[in-house]
């Protein structure tokens, strides 16, 4: 078992914009209940495509949630990024840095696999349609995968430590850990987290050369993992903020603690190659597990990758076995997003904001649309099943290739 860190990362806030509810209240009533939002898709310029189903974000209000001279030089993204971190500053009871905070001992740090595609959709009709006089100097900016995090720390004043991390779906985990690891170093506070918009034609249309997307166009069929129904992923829009700090000047100013990031690791065992994905991952949970100091044994439940693809999800039930061995055929596991769908980089970090709520409520959340479980593990469906939950462990693999395991403490047991 290893050493504590002597300085350690604390979840205070939590920010949800997601297809199932635009608050972190709404999105969890619905993830606890197992509400499947997934839909036809209804995005104009998308609906001609191969690609039938998603999960749509239908309620959220970009104005209100975002001022008019931010919002013409953003991305639909970056609105749900800015929102997300309004709410979980919020949440942890945090303001501006220009008022009291120490602007540098703040960071900032978002993950994106898709960028501004909404925003480069608009400028590119501009320029095909009227010229290169007509398209805007945002669309320099507004497209890049480090947009968020930018605006967000600009907007709020914020002078620390400032990333973006441009991966595939692991990345979402990996910058919790980012954020998580500057705070071990001394930096007091980051907000971090992920969020995506990947509906708009262009983006939809890359999408396309993915084999491992779903193309079903009924709803409750497009996204079955761990079955023998399973045909491939939804993509989905949204995503999480997090504010992460130091746990004991946490708790001195009086915050909730409301879970510790005690573990993560990360592998790489190339692009849909799912069969080695198995054992990239199983030492993906192995090395999170011992940088967290937990034995297989303590895990309390899993919040599975759940890619869809047969091979993939085999691989993954494989590697939660391999990992923990006996206990992994006993530890519950759980796919929340089947409900809402995959939101590449955004989905990891709303499978771990629901993984602290989950702690919090003593609540598994069950695995929407899938019944009948062809793996050997014991899915969560249904109902959600009650649970003490001190231990969560989080997974998610990239079509890129990467992997990463995130361990989770629950606050009130990390003292």
């Amino acid at each position: 078992m290893s050493e504590p860190h002597p300085r350690r990362a604390a979840v205070t806030g939590i920010g949800v914009v997601a297809p199932n509810g635009t608050s972190t209240e709404s999105f969890w009533k619905s993830t606890q209940e197992g509400v499947s939002v997934l839909d036809r898709i209804t995005r104009e310029g998308c609906t001609d495509m191969p690609l039938r189903v998603a999960g749509e974000v239908r309620r959220f209000d970009a104005p209100e949630a975002v001022e008019e001279r931010i919002l013409v030089q953003t991305d639909r993204f970056t609105h749900f990024a800015l929102a997300t971190a309004d709410s979980a500053l919020e949440d942890a009871r945090l303001g501006r840095a220009d008022t009291g905070e120490d602007p540098f001992s703040v960071g900032v740090v978002t993950a994106a696999g898709s960028g501004g595609g909404e925003f480069g959709q608009r400028e590119l009709e501009q320029l095909w349609g009227k010229g290169s006089r007509y398209v805007g100097p945002y669309q320099s900016i507004a497209w890049f995968y480090a947009a968020s995090t930018g605006q967000i720390s600009i907007r709020r004043g914020f002078k620390g430590p400032c990333s973006v991390v441009a991966a595939d779906e692991a990345g979402g985990l990996d910058a919790l850990a980012h954020a998580a690891r500057a705070v071990r170093r001394g930096t007091d506070v980051l907000v971090a987290g992920a969020t995506e918009a990947p509906l708009a034609p262009y983006s939809m249309a890359c999408q396309l050369g993915y084999d491992e997307l779903s193309t079903e166009p009924d709803p409750n069929r497009a996204y079955r993992p761990f079955t023998g129904a399973a045909c491939g992923f939804v993509p989905a829009e949204g995503g999480a903020v997090l504010v992460v700090e130091e746990e004991t000047a946490a708790r001195e100013r009086g915050a909730r603690v409301r879970a510790v990031l005690a573990g993560h690791a990360a592998t790489f065992t190339g692009a849909s190659r799912w069969k080695e994905s198995r054992q990239g991952l199983a030492r993906a949970i192995a090395a999170a597990l011992q940088e967290a100091g937990c034995a297989p044994g303590e895990v309390d439940a899993v919040f599975a990758d759940a890619l869809g693809v047969p091979e993939a999800d085999r691989a993954e039930a494989l590697a939660i076995a391999d990992a923990l061995g006996a206990h992994g055929g006993k530890v519950p596991v759980t796919a929340p997003k089947t409900g809402i769908g995959r939101g590449y980089c955004a989905a990891s970090v709303l499978d771990t904001a629901a993984a602290v709520l989950a702690m919090e409520h003593g609540l598994i959340p069950p695995t929407p649309n899938v019944f009948d479980v062809c793996h050997d593990l014991d899915l969560v469906t249904g109902r959600a099943r009650p649970a003490d939950l001190r231990t969560v462990l989080v997974l998610s693999r990239g079509l890129m290739g990467s992997n990463a395991a995130l361990v989770l403490r629950r606050g009130a047991d990390a003292s």
